[in-house]
């Protein structure tokens, strides 16, 4: 079902390019991309292999410099931030979901949710941590390492982790890529219930044009740029 939203805009890009250096020479992964999502809505992103779909998620969490462009988040430029001022920004206003995890294999699924919030110098870390791992359905694997829990149990860790700073903006890239088809579905509907319950933007990288129907709207990207949008 599709939702009209009438809010202001989250994320603003206009004309937004990145060139990425190569042996060929320069390779430009994104071309011209220039779109508007709403606060609180869901965007299903779509697009063949090597269509700059990751490229696109991680220029949205700060990670990738747009080389030429405007990205704009919650009303700030990202491109006039220094390094120091984006690792700020993203910490506090974005949370993203890795198709492999990325869990610190020597940290306890509690420890690796409660540092990013530690880093932030949140006192009730843990706290937080804790609850959010309940949320997710592990409040009994707290002082399990990511070696013992399965794959879609560390999902949920990295899930947690994501939310534990109460986000605007969840970018999450094939998050189910790694996982079976019960235990992505199950994966999914944990992404879209704890949207719904944060109300944070939902942008979800996909090839399962099936999945990315759940969402309110569908971007499909080719050759790195924007082939149209269905609402």
């Amino acid at each position: 079902m599709r939702r009209e939203f009438m809010g202001r805009v989250l994320i603003r890009l206009d004309n937004l390019r990145l060139t990425l250096a190569s042996a060929a020479g320069p390779v430009n992964v994104l071309r011209g991309i220039s779109l508007e999502i709403e606060e609180g809505s869901t965007v299903g992103l779509v697009g063949p292999s090597g269509s700059g779909k990751s490229t696109l998620m991680m220029a949205l969490g700060g990670l990738e410099r747009a080389s030429a462009g405007t990205i704009e988040i919650a009303g700030c430029d990202l491109n006039a931030l220094d390094e120091d001022a984006l690792a700020r920004f993203r910490r506090d206003n974005i949370g993203i979901v890795f198709q492999s995890f990325h869990l610190v294999p020597t940290m306890t699924a509690l420890e690796n949710v409660a540092l990013p919030l530690e880093l932030a110098g949140r006192k009730n870390a843990f706290d937080i941590a804790r609850a959010g791992l309940e949320a997710v359905g592990l409040g009994a694997r707290l002082a399990h390492y990511p070696a013992q829990l399965s794959g879609g149990e560390q999902q949920r860790v990295a899930i947690a982790r994501a939310f534990a700073a109460r986000p605007k903006l969840l970018l999450a890239d094939e998050p189910t890529g790694n996982l079976d088809g019960a235990t992505g579905k199950q994966v999914i509907d944990l992404l879209f219930r704890l949207h719904r319950e944060s109300g944070a933007t939902f942008l979800l990288i996909t090839h399962d044009t099936e999945l990315a129907r759940r969402c309110d709207k569908i971007l499909t990207l080719v050759d790195g740029a924007l082939d149209g949008a269905t609402a």
